[in-house]
């Protein structure tokens, strides 16, 4: 039975759009993304539910089959199991966990692991580059799992397979013939912490900082944010501190598709008398109402409301709003002393209160009206909650990250939270919401490319070596370096680089003129199609495969969730191939290929026992300290977070800062609109695990636009019209082509596309100040009438390289 378009097929056939993969030696068709096929419902009102369930094991029984589903399914996110391969939400360290600790998205993000589906070296032979290059990311990664490592060589037009050795031996060529300065190592959120200790100290060794990953392009606004403000850059609550809290913000995030589990934590929150604020362009089925799928109520009533309040508010105008709620509380305060901030807190524990005070004395109604969209009345009903609460957390994600004052907002989060003592006090807190499963681990264990003194000063103490001192390149900046000419070689430990980066034609450019690409993978994806000159795939076990070649026999790994808890994971599924070996496996053997077997670094050690890892580790990242006990009991353990654990704050001065900056927002041109970019129901960054967005009521396409009715007739076009899509930022244009726009109600003046579809619009320059994050939701677009022609392709990097000069 095949897969087309998210629903069962009975047929066999090959069709021209078609594809084909193996599952136990039969041939299996799906069918590749036909944008013709595109229906439109309108948007849901209600999250998960028995439809969730559904969807849920279907995905699994469709791909992995019914003992390989319902083996993951029940150890997922439990004690002793696998930890998601999806989001970073946490689970519960002091209470009950329930039997299936997994949500929608997180089930099919096993399916796709789970998968029997494989991609031989028969397959590769079958399929040229110029093949693929014509193919969707959606038919590459639904082909299934790589089984053996493959080359491809300049001039070549077919990977075919290398043995092991061979691929290490190739690496080290290439990385030794040029110098540590022009090799980039990448990474993506899905790496264990041992696996990221390894890479790198891997880098530092070899004598490069060139550390980039994920994170650049979605939550380093807020570490940039936090950090000099509250002395870290991660969040500051607990799940507890959820269902505590007297009122949560909801800001710039969609968790009913990007993180379910917490639509538990805000229904909680209500349950126990708080309240919670949604602030989103988009009105999101999540936000709005959660049936859960493990109650009564969830499975055949009405489910739980989400939201108290949901301000529709324009793309980018949140500093305004923010700015605004504290010109309010102080006014407040000042009318009511006492009761609306917390004065001793502020002389305690902070600094810059009344240079802060001083800036928010003033409001001008008329400009926060125009860059929110909001009323006045709408800021201060929102305002009037503030002050009432005791116990405030502001929860944020990429909504408010992926914008040139991206950081300018968050300072002004923080000064929100400032105000009233919301650090250190049960329910109260700032909660950046990662995306992915390990992307803060990485970072915690030492994947940076502006690592702190401290850090390498231990890791060169522990290990004997003497780590480079100068910052390397993030993933804005190693693109950049790459189209140049100036790097050789490009390791990617899994992530999809040619499509999560924005500039997609630059990003193309950049890995095609690199000598050398790597990409440590589970399945194909669109960057090892536009690859290096040389391009080396090497296949990996997943994070529920069984990892037990070992002289010690099965290993366990550990990750680290949003709330800084640190816990095992062990995968116990049969891997789909004998020839795929583990991350820390490959990380060693690169690194005695590069470095040497007499090299300082006992590899060998670390790859056959990760106790030995995780030893290392504990005496270079503070707070792992007896790492492999505590790693073992049954949650894991908490890292430390000052202004948590203590309401103290490691800055220069010991003390919180106010930020005052000037206001910002986002204002088109005549004749432009505003879009951002987002995720489908179906999809897990670059995954695309299916064509059914259905909280929105998109199906069977993604190259839409969802445009406001009034914007729409505005713009001359009419619902479901085909547009080419151009964008202005410094006087370039960049188009792309074929899209289809969707009457949505979405909020006037701003636009929504699916991501990665619209990275091609992100100019390689518009990117968050001082954190250098793409700015995803900050194009200036508008739409020309769609006509076919030679370069109207739908998918893939040709369609998105036009440029051209206003």
């Amino acid at each position: 039975m095949g897969l087309i378009n998210g629903r069962h097929s009975g047929t066999s056939r090959r069709t021209e759009k078609g594809g084909e993969d193996q599952i136990h030696g039969h041939r299996v068709e799906f069918e590749d993304i036909d944008e013709d096929d595109l229906t439109v419902s309108g948007p849901k009102r209600a999250a998960a539910g028995l439809k969730a369930v559904a969807v849920s094991f279907e995905r699994g029984l469709h791909q992995g089959g019914m003992s390989r589903t319902a083996r993951s399914f029940l150890r997922v996110n439990q004690p002793d199991g696998v930890d998601c391969p999806g989001c970073a939400w946490p689970e519960s360290t002091t209470g009950h966990r329930k039997k299936l600790e997994f949500c929608e998205n997180g089930a099919k993000a096993l399916a796709e692991e789970n998968t029997q589906r494989v991609v031989t070296p028969e397959w590769w032979a079958e399929h040229s580059i110029a093949e693929l290059e014509q193919k969707t990311e959606y038919w590459l990664g639904q082909s299934g799992r790589i089984t053996h490592p493959m080359i491809i060589r300049e001039g070549e037009t077919h990977y075919r397979p290398i043995g092991w050795g061979e691929a290490f031996r190739t690496i080290a060529e290439h990385v030794q013939a040029t110098t540590p300065e022009r090799c980039v190592f990448y990474t993506s959120g899905r790496t264990a912490n041992e696996t990221a200790f390894m890479y790198q100290l891997l880098a530092r060794s070899l004598g490069t900082n060139n550390l980039p990953d994920c994170s650049n392009m979605c939550h380093e606004s807020s570490g940039t944010a936090m950090s000099p403000t509250i002395g870290i850059g991660k969040g500051t609550v607990t799940l507890e501190d959820l269902e505590q809290a007297e009122l949560i913000f909801v800001v710039g995030q969609n968790p009913g598709t990007n993180h379910p589990r917490m639509l538990g934590s805000l229904a909680d929150c209500r349950k126990n008398g708080g309240k919670v604020v949604a602030v989103n362009p988009l009105p999101e089925a999540g936000l709005l109402t959660f049936k859960d799928p493990q109650t009564p109520q969830g499975l055949v009533g009405g489910g739980d409301r989400i939201s108290d309040e949901y301000l529709q508010i324009k793309v980018g105008g949140d500093q305004a709003l923010f700015q605004a709620l504290g010109h309010l509380l102080i006014q407040a305060e000042e009318e009511q002393p006492g009761t609306v901030l917390d004065p001793s807190f502020i002389e305690s524990s902070t600094s810059g209160f009344e240079e802060y005070r001083e800036a928010r004395a003033e409001l001008d109604w008329e400009v926060t009206e125009r860059a929110t969209g909001l009323s006045r009345e709408e800021v201060e009903h929102i305002a009037g909650l503030m002050a009432r609460s005791k116990a405030t957390i502001f929860c944020w994600a990429l909504g408010i990250t992926q914008q040139p004052h991206s950081v300018d907002t968050i300072r002004e989060i923080v000064n929100l939270l400032l105000l009233q003592g919301n650090f250190g006090k049960p329910g109260a807190g700032a909660c950046p919401v990662r995306g992915h499963s390990n992307v803060q681990g990485d970072r915690t264990f030492g994947i940076w490319e502006k690592p702190r003194e401290e850090f390498l000063a231990a890791l060169d103490a522990e290990f004997g070596i003497t780590s480079p001192r100068e910052h390397g390149c993030d993933s804005t900046d190693a693109m950049t370096a790459m189209a140049a000419g100036r790097a050789d070689v490009f390791v990617s430990l899994g992530g999809n680089l040619a499509m999560a980066n924005s500039d997609t034609a630059l990003m193309a450019q950049a890995l095609r003129r690199t000598g050398l690409t790597v990409h440590i993978s589970t399945k194909p994806n669109r960057s090892h199609v536009v690859h290096g000159r040389t391009s080396i795939i090497l296949p990996t076990l997943g994070r529920s495969d069984r990892d037990d070649k070992h002289p010690g026999g099965a290993q366990i790994l550990s990750v680290e969730n949003s709330m800084s808890v640190v816990s095992s994971t062990q995968g116990r599924l049969e891997p789909v191939s004998d020839h795929l070996l583990a991350e820390p496996v490959i990380i060693a053997r690169m690194a005695e290929a590069i470095l040497g077997r007499d090299h300082q670094v006992d590899w060998r050690a670390m790859a056959e026992d990760y106790d030995v890892i995780r030893d290392h580790a504990s005496r270079v990242v503070p707070g792992t300290e007896d790492f492999n006990r505590r790693v073992r009991q049954k949650y894991g353990f908490v890292l430390p977070n000052p202004p948590r654990d203590h309401r103290s704050f490691a800055t220069a001065d010991g003390r919180a800062a106010f930020s005052v900056r000037d206001l910002e927002y986002l204002e088109p041109p005549e004749g432009y609109l505003v879009l951002q970019t987002m995720r489908s129901h179906d999809q897990y960054n670059t995954t695309f695990y299916g064509l059914d967005d259905r909280y929105r009521g998109i199906s069977g396409g993604r190259r839409v636009i969802l445009i406001h009715p009034e914007d729409l007739a505005e713009s001359g076009f009419a619902d479901r019209d085909l547009v080419d899509v151009v964008s202005m930022f410094r006087g370039e244009e960049r188009r792309a082509p074929r899209f289809r726009l969707v009457a949505y109600p979405t909020v006037r003046g701003c636009v929504a596309a699916y991501y990665p579809e619209a990275n091609a619009l992100v100019h390689r320059d518009l990117v968050a100040r001082e954190s250098n994050t793409p700015g995803f939701k900050a194009m200036m677009v508008r739409f020309e009438p769609h006509e076919d022609g030679p370069d109207s392709r739908e998918d893939g990097v040709a369609v998105d390289s036009s440029v051209v000069m206003a």
